[in-house]
């Protein structure tokens, strides 16, 4: 649904993307991970036709993504908040103008005003909305025409995690009905938790690629387990000796070790540094 093949873009002397490059199946959740200024939000403006790169190619819905028509992006959700944000509107007529635009019925917003607990705000001025709110909004305008492909940029950033996970269940209901979501986070947890295959991106350069759990086993110490004694005594073990202790009453806890992408992250980006 969406390739990249050697993408680079720069803004004067500074590199946004460098030769970056990937491919995203269809019906798959794909996390762009990486600190705010790393390239997230240029690669979803080339990739969605609002700006062109220097070199390479970016593809989607099998076409170059220079040459979308108007007519494709009645297939695209894009969650930004300066595509079809009225501030002197409210949320309801923010909402109600793209139903009707795709031909979407109202009970439908209906159910996701209320699923993500905006129903009572719903006659609210857009421009008197919490940043909160105005990201559930944004999200609601970009998957309520259930597009194929879905572009979230950030989309829980300022969202407690009551709502934080509603907003998975609903990605993740729409994964399964076969959108592909494009996802940006610098939240290495939320990755973990509900992407299919995630890029760490840092300084306009790809520094892994692949599932997040095959990128916690490649730096973690899977073959070691921390045993933690009820004295306060500590040992670090081979896991096979590890089960020699389990069931011991002087035994406390017995750990694995194993990193988080957070730390992963922040490893790969120092010693990117260091090359």
């Amino acid at each position: 649904m969406i390739k990249v093949d050697n993408l680079s873009k720069r803004f004067g002397n500074q590199v946004a993307l460098d030769n970056i490059s990937f491919e995203i199946k269809e019906g798959e959740i794909f996390g762009f991970l990486g600190p705010s200024g790393a390239g997230k939000t240029t690669t979803i403006n080339i990739l969605t036709g609002q700006l062109s790169q220097d070199s390479g190619k970016a593809y989607i819905l099998n076409k170059e993504s220079n040459q979308l028509l108007p007519s494709d992006f009645l297939n695209i959700g894009i969650m930004s908040d300066t595509v079809g944000f009225y501030g002197k509107m409210t949320v309801y007529k923010n909402l109600q103008f793209f139903a009707k635009y795709h031909n979407v019925s109202l009970d439908k917003l209906d159910v996701l005003l209320k699923e993500l607990e905006l129903f009572e705000d719903k006659d609210k001025k857009a421009e008197k909305l919490s940043t909160g709110m105005k990201q559930r909004m944004l999200l609601i305008r970009s998957i309520l025409h259930h597009p194929k492909i879905l572009f979230l940029d950030e989309p829980t950033s300022g969202l407690d995690p009551a709502l934080s996970n509603k907003v998975h269940d609903i990605l993740l209901n729409l994964k399964n009905e076969g959108t592909t979501i494009f996802l940006t986070t610098h939240d290495m947890s939320e990755a973990t938790k509900i992407c299919d295959r995630i890029s760490l991106l840092n300084s306009g350069h790809i520094l892994e690629y692949g599932s997040p759990q095959e990128i916690i086993d490649k730096y973690s110490q899977q073959d070691k387990a921390i045993i933690r004694f009820k004295n306060g005594d500590s040992i670090m073990v081979s896991q096979v000796e590890a089960a020699k202790y389990l069931g011991g009453s002087d035994v406390a806890s017995v750990h694995t070790l194993e990193n988080t992408l957070e730390d992963i992250f922040i490893k790969i980006s120092e010693d990117s540094k260091n090359v």
